[in-house]
Formats: C-alpha cells, sequence, structure tokens
C-alpha cells in the first residue's frame, strides 16, 4: 500500500499550476518537491514499483522537469540524488522563466525504512565526526555537480536537499563556492549538531551560554594557532560569505533549530561590542578544534558566513512533520525571513 504523502497528486503542490519563479514561496515549493521526488524514486527502487506503478515522475513533470540522471551510492546502489533539466512546453507562455533554473540536482536525506537505512546511518555518522567530504557518496555528488556546471554554467543550477541530503548540498555548494563559482542552494533542515540550546525558553540563560560558549570556541582558537595546530583559515571563511543559500529551519526541529541561534547570536555579539570574540567563534566549533588538535582532516558543514535564513513560525503538532520536507510548500505558512551577510 503506498503511502499517501508519496502521491503528489494528494500531498503535494498541486495549486501551484502556474509558476512564477521570482515568487519565493513558489521557488522554495518546486525546489521541495524536487527533493521529495528523490525520496519516492528510492521508495519505487525499494518496493518494486514499475514504470507503470512509479509514483515519483509527478514530483517534477508537475513542473515540466525531466529526470536526466539518478545518483546511485556505490556501497548499497540506493538512489541518494537526481539531475533535473527544466523543459517547459512551448504552448506555455511565462514571462518569469527566464529566471527558471535549467538544471536542479536534489538529494535526499536519511530514509529510515528499507535497505537504504543502514548505509544512511553511517553517513549520518560521519556528518556527526566532520566527516562527510572523506565519503563515496559526497565525491559521487560532487562529480555530478562539477559535470553539470560544466554542461550548463553556474547561472542556471540549483542545489537542493533535505537532512543529510541538505548536508550534501552544502558541501557540493561550499566546495563551488571556494572556486569563485556560487550555484542557487535550497536546504531545508539543514542539521547542525550542537547542544540544543534554541529548546532552552528563558532567553537570559540561553544567551548566557552562547557568550560563554564563544568565549570558549575563540579563546582555544587563539591557542591553537599560537601552536600552529590548525591553519589560519579567516580568509578562507570569509571567500565563502559571497555565496548565500537558503535555509529553510523549523524551531521545533532540533536537528536544524541551532541555525536560529547561531545567526541571532551573531548579530548580538556585534551589537555589545563583541563582534571580534564571535568573528572566531563563528568559523570553528569546539569539535572541530578538538578533531584538528589530535591531527584529523575535519570539515564543520554548519559553519557558514552568509545565508537567507527562513524560520517556519507554524505550529508543529509532532517533530516529524517539524522535520519533514512537506511543510515547505504549504501555502499557509507563517514565515519569518532575514538575511545575514558576513562582514
Amino acid at each position: 500500500m503506498a503511502s499517501e504523502r508519496d502521491i503528489f497528486d494528494i500531498s503535494g503542490p498541486f495549486y501551484l499550476t502556474f509558476v512564477d519563479w521570482n515568487s519565493p514561496h513558489h521557488r522554495r515549493s518546486v525546489a521541495a518537491s524536487l527533493v521529495q521526488g528523490v525520496y519516492v524514486l528510492e521508495r519505487d527502487r525499494q518496493l518494486n514499483r514499475g514504470e507503470t506503478e512509479a509514483l515519483a515522475p509527478p514530483w517534477w513533470k508537475f513542473f515540466h522537469f525531466e529526470l536526466i540522471r539518478i545518483l546511485i551510492d556505490d556501497a548499497d546502489h540506493s538512489i541518494f540524488g537526481a539531475i533535473y533539466q527544466f523543459l517547459p512546453p512551448t504552448s506555455i507562455q511565462n514571462p518569469s522563466t527566464p529566471n527558471a533554473p535549467l538544471n536542479v540536482i536534489a538529494f535526499r536525506g536519511t530514509i529510515t525504512k528499507g535497505d537504504a537505512f543502514s548505509r544512511d546511518l553511517k553517513l549520518d555518522l560521519h556528518f556527526l565526526q566532520n566527516g562527510l567530504h572523506q565519503t563515496s557518496r559526497f565525491e559521487i555528488a560532487m562529480q555530478a555537480v562539477r559535470n553539470t556546471f560544466s554542461f550548463a554554467g553556474n547561472h542556471n543550477i540549483w542545489l537542493a536537499g533535505h537532512s543529510l541530503g541538505a548536508a550534501m548540498a552544502t558541501l557540493t555548494g561550499k566546495n563551488m563556492a571556494k572556486t569563485g563559482i556560487f550555484l542557487e542552494t535550497f536546504l531545508f533542515n539543514p542539521p547542525f549538531f550542537s547542544a540544543p540550546l534554541e529548546q532552552i525558553k528563558d532567553k537570559k540563560v540561553k544567551q548566557g551560554i552562547r557568550i560563554a560558549s564563544s568565549l570558549l570556541t575563540a579563546g582555544l582558537s587563539i591557542a591553537m594557532k599560537g601552536h600552529q595546530q590548525i591553519p589560519h583559515l579567516e580568509n578562507a571563511f570569509a571567500a565563502l560569505s559571497d555565496w548565500v543559500p537558503y535555509l529553510f529551519v523549523n524551531p521545533s526541529d532540533h536537528i536544524c533549530s541551532e541555525y536560529i541561534g547561531y545567526f541571532d547570536h551573531r548579530q548580538r555579539m556585534e551589537e555589545i561590542g563583541a563582534g571580534s570574540i564571535e568573528k572566531l567563534a563563528t568559523q570553528n566549533s569546539i569539535g572541530d578544534l578538538f578533531l584538528r588538535a589530535m591531527g584529523r582532516e575535519s570539515e564543520p558543514l554548519h559553519l557558514l558566513p552568509s545565508a537567507n535564513l527562513t524560520v517556519n513560525l507554524s505550529p508543529s503538532p509532532d517533530f516529524k512533520r517539524a522535520h519533514g520536507i512537506h511543510q515547505w510548500w504549504r501555502p499557509d505558512l507563517h514565515l519569518q525571513c532575514k538575511q545575514y551577510r558576513y562582514k
């Protein structure tokens, strides 16, 4: 029995019969739908749903995309990503079409059922250890992004991902940004590994903990640089500041909610005259510093210089919905949006 959440005509944004490619809501909804298409592709594979039974195609065909390549993990042969191409019919006249992407590269997150779970869980652990960049799945994803860029150029390519897939999109987007190529990137519920400070209701306690953490992180950064234990990272961090990915987070989702405090606290530290301390702290994490001290290569994905942060303030009845991809195409969302640029 197919899950209703996989059926586009029941759970998808089928109300978007005309896409305004200048509308943030429409762009977000399409990007999220294409990520959902990857989830359903993998479930179609697991359940041996043939071409006539497959539930995935409507998630991209409804918006006039075609699937041009699936990305397969070399360890378990699961589908973890897809490359789509926008091919609208010539009969449709849409003045906003020049702002549509030519290609979208989308990555799914962890699937907790079926034979993909074991591999996904291992990759989740690699993420927690700041080692996702050392996995074969990342290498496949990175090569796919480079190949797509060589074909289309950077002006019409989107990256999109949810949860673990958002981490993969972050990593590939960061690597492209390091070479001066800034791809439009949509990160849904991107994981931020940290103590769940956003769940603390007392604002003074929460702010006090964040300030203490910033002082500790900045102090460790200075001490370790003095002993030449870590490379000089400020220039590399600043070089990423022109890449401004779109982050979509839910405060009830402890996996991604720390991004709210990460950016808000940085701004508050600047306002109270402690910007230089936070400038060091925002480029490092305590876990990353210790890994580097032990001589281990580490790349913490959650440390971003800039972002367009969108927070879903609509009530979420449980964690599953707060972390789910389906929330991001609802037409009645209560959203708070703010851009943060690293100076």
